[in-house]
């Protein structure tokens, strides 16, 4: 999921690492520091069109060292959240480095997350602009409730419940969404899923380019 461009994902007043409270917490989140860039998927690519694996190996260097390496990837590619499909993994992964709307910045991963929602009577939806990283320079509006739950494990296989409000719950959507094959994009009418698509020919060469030079500068 794309970062909102006021630039929220730099507040760091407080913090939340994998649903926890923290004192302080670094700008660039130490996995981020481990791990080495991934090229990014786009839209188009058949392994973000169809739903992810289970993981069912915890506590292995294989899964840590992709979890570093999404992070890392996120950053360069100015993200709040990453999926592995978005790095060509086909497991049911994701990461987020994010805020909600009152400035909280939530840090963490999930895996095999199961999304929950407020009951149709009590969920509140919000039209907010939403971009992806894997839909390079596009960004449209789409309706998310304003609350959200994801229940999963993390990377050691210890059950994890996050709950996220606004623009947070927002990635938690957002980021499930890829996990089951889907993007933001199958949740338009076609006359904007179109819009959106030009807005990425018309973009995405821009997009990669502030990439290349972002990991350029960190020496990655």
């Amino acid at each position: 999921m794309s970062v909102r461009h006021d630039g929220s994902r730099r507040i760091d007043r407080r913090v939340r690492v994998q649903g926890r409270p923290v004192d302080s917490y670094p700008a660039l989140a130490p996995e981020a520091e481990r791990g080495s860039v991934r090229r990014v998927t786009v839209v188009g690519e058949e392994i973000l069109h169809r739903p992810c694996r289970e993981v069912t190996e915890f506590g292995t260097r294989e899964l840590s060292a992709l979890i570093d390496d999404m992070f890392l990837t996120m950053h360069v590619a100015e993200g709040a959240g990453l999926a592995a499909n978005q790095v060509g993994v086909d497991v049911q992964l994701f990461v987020y480095d994010c805020p909600d709307d009152d400035g909280i910045r939530h840090v963490g991963h999930i895996t095999n997350p199961v999304l929950e929602l407020p009951e149709p009577g009590d969920r509140r939806l919000v039209d907010d602009l939403e971009g992806c990283l894997s839909v390079p320079g596009a960004a449209m509006a789409v309706p998310r409730t304003d609350h959200a739950v994801v229940r999963g494990f993390d990377m050691d296989g210890r059950l994890l419940v996050i709950e996220g409000t606004g623009y947070f719950a927002r990635c938690l959507q957002h980021e499930t969404d890829h996990l089951i094959g889907h993007t933001y994009l199958d949740r338009l009418s076609k006359r904007d899923r179109k819009d959106a698509l030009r807005q990425m020919a018309d973009r995405r060469e821009e997009v990669f380019a502030r990439r290349a030079m972002k990991a350029a500068g960190l020496g990655r």
